[in-house]
């Protein structure tokens, strides 16, 4: 569900400058990520707080799985989750 409404929100935040500013203005709040969620949901999009986190996690988790060997320590360097989604909005 999470992927699906993440999916709507990009393809409508590039047809929507309102959508897009709205979002670029949560960035800049002192909690991005809770302001992101509030934005998505004042605006329709089913987007939690606990499920924007656990994206972050699951990819990071995913990477460590596909090491050979399995990895036990996070690479530092890898992407952040919030801030791929909030380019890809945002370019």
């Amino acid at each position: 569900m999470f992927e699906r409404e993440l999916r709507r929100l990009i393809e409508d935040a590039h047809n929507n400058e309102t959508l897009r500013q709205a979002i670029a203005e949560a960035k800049n709040h002192s909690d991005p990520m809770k302001s992101f969620c509030d934005v998505c949901r004042e605006n329709g999009y089913e987007i939690y707080l606990g499920e924007l986190f656990s994206y972050g996690q699951d990819m990071n988790d995913s990477k460590l799985r596909a090491t050979n060997g399995g990895g036990s320590f996070a690479i530092d360097g890898w992407d952040d989750a919030f801030e791929n989604i909030l380019d890809e909005i945002l370019g």
